[in-house]
């Protein structure tokens, strides 16, 4: 879009470098952490507001919204924090392991080339 002479472009885009347009980024990152989730889903749970219209409020696609109940449904915020920490550190641990896998697997290759 152009003002004047100058060219506005859209926070969430990606500038390539053949061309002068730019296209907008197609994943949006996330930008509500899991305490948040839990809130919005608790907000719906009262019953105040239909969902289409927290959907509205927080700028959230209502599929967004269902897979999130699914994922935070009757989860507290401490519980929620300590998914994260265990997620965090099963990736850890995972990346352990292969690296542990390959060294098996190097030192393995070195006793059949020496054998």
């Amino acid at each position: 879009m152009k003002l004047g002479s100058t060219v506005v472009r859209p926070i969430n885009c990606q500038i390539y470098m053949l061309g002068s347009s730019y296209q907008e980024d197609p994943m949006k990152t996330n930008s509500h952490t899991p305490e948040q989730i839990i809130k919005i889903i608790e907000q719906a749970e009262k019953g105040e507001q239909s969902i289409a219209a927290i959907c509205r409020q927080y700028g959230i696609a209502e599929n967004t919204f269902y897979r999130w109940r699914k994922a935070y449904g009757g989860m507290s915020v401490n519980e929620a924090q300590r998914l994260k920490e265990l997620d965090k550190e099963n990736s850890r641990l995972k990346r352990l392991l292969a690296e542990r896998v390959l060294e098996i697997d190097l030192l393995k290759e070195l006793l059949q080339k020496k054998g």
